[in-house]
């Protein structure tokens, strides 16, 4: 059998190319000298798609300039910082494709691996992509001998559903402006957002509990859910905010929580466990939904955030070092050693100031063991309970104690 020439075959099919463009450029009326002009535009144009398989839409993603920084100019993309410049451009299409929310849209990345690591990496930068969020099977489609894909994402919501959410989000931010002081520094901020989210949802298993959808729209929700509504509304604020997963030592949970920037610093914020007085040890159990915030672990010490959760290895994180904005250091309740005028005096300055609720901590495990030993196993309260009698008029006085062990912390509700 005779074969045929391969300049043979190429001639073939741009003569049909030719011929093609020229019924359309016939259609669109061109002038007789543009005609070879525009056919050979057309020609080299297609040219790539013709003898690599690659569609024109994938050569055009990889012609665009990859922007530096979120279109919105809200988001901080910690993680989209940690991509190289090819899991970089992947990142920005996948944002613009689920932003337009199209069912299936091509990338330039195609291997499993780094598509799993880029779309991690957006939905950890994007909280307000919430729709993508929710257990949401994902599909991608790779070509033959390509280096690109079709990646389906599986959305969530309705558009109804979205524009609700939505405006619960936005309804959140003014709730949360309205509540700061004027000229409010970021520490005041995070404070506000910490409480705000403990104030207006609970922690319950849900269908949307794995996205701020569940906080903002049904005011409940899990870890994930916490860390993406606390994300969204301190950026929202300008306070630099990272999201970040990982693991509880000890068990097979796994947790998701913030780092947060402060004074160039960065600490923990984990709202969850703040929303879950559960936590604390000791019969102020029953009392703490209603009385209190747990504050221990807004800014927590670091050593004594780690003991409990570890970050995911996928990403590096910063490490948090600082002390000076934890809760306890800020308000002059956080003792390196055990005296028991000193925290007798504190309880007094406490309740002198209208607190119904006493709470001290210790960055120091023995000084720690002593005061449980006089305050929980003794009868030290008694003192600081005759004052309070004394302090409003009363003959007699309830009340209760709780423990946070891990922090070193010891309450009383009265």
């Amino acid at each position: 059998m005779k074969r045929r020439k391969p300049w043979k075959i190429i001639f073939v099919l741009l003569f049909a190319l030719a011929v093609i463009f020229g019924i359309y450029v016939y259609q669109q009326q061109y002038e007789p000298s543009d005609l070879i002009a525009k056919m050979g535009e057309k020609i080299l144009d297609n040219a790539p798609e013709v003898f690599s398989g690659e569609p024109k839409e994938v050569r055009d993603l990889r012609k665009q300039e990859i922007p530096a920084s979120d279109s919105d100019g809200v988001r901080q993309e910690y993680y989209f910082s940690l991509l190289n410049e090819e899991e970089q451009r992947g990142y920005r299409e996948m944002v613009e494709g689920i932003k337009a929310r199209k069912k299936e849209f091509y990338l330039t990345i195609y291997q499993d691996d780094t598509v799993n690591k880029v779309y991690h990496a957006v939905l950890m930068d994007h909280p307000e992509l919430f729709w993508v969020h929710n257990r949401k099977q994902v599909y991608k489609t790779t070509f033959s001998d390509a280096n690109y894909c079709m990646f389906s994402p599986g959305y969530s919501y309705t558009e109804d559903e979205m524009a609700e959410i939505q405006a619960a989000a936005q309804k959140a931010c003014q709730e949360v402006s309205a509540l700061l002081p004027e000229n409010a520094d970021d520490y005041e901020k995070a404070k506000t957002v910490y409480t705000y989210l403990i104030d207006n949802a609970r922690y319950q298993e849900s269908e949307d509990d794995q996205s701020m959808a569940g906080i903002f729209w049904k005011k409940q929700a899990v870890c994930a859910g916490y860390a993406g509504a606390a994300q969204y509304l301190l950026e929202y604020l300008g306070v630099p905010c990272i999201y970040v997963e990982g693991s509880t030592v000890g068990s097979t949970e796994g947790h998701a929580w913030n780092i947060i920037t402060l004074n160039g610093e960065y600490y923990y914020f984990d709202a969850t466990n703040c929303d879950q007085p559960e936590f604390l040890e000791g019969d102020a159990v029953q009392l703490a939904e209603h009385k209190t915030i747990l504050y221990d672990y807004l800014c927590p010490f670091p050593a004594e955030y780690e003991m409990t959760y570890t970050p995911s290895d996928e990403f590096a994180v910063p490490t948090c070092t600082a002390t000076a904005m934890n809760f306890y250091v800020l308000n002059q309740g956080c003792f390196d050693s055990y005296d028991y005028q000193e925290i007798l005096a504190y309880c007094q300055m406490r309740l002198n100031n209208g607190a119904a609720v006493v709470r001290f901590k210790f960055s120091d495990q023995e000084a720690f063991d002593q005061a449980k030993a006089d305050w929980i196993n003794g009868d030290a309260i008694q003192e600081a309970a005759r004052y309070y009698m004394t302090l409003y008029g009363m003959s007699q006085v309830e009340y209760h104690y709780g423990i946070l062990e891990n922090m070193k912390t010891i309450y009383y509700m009265f």
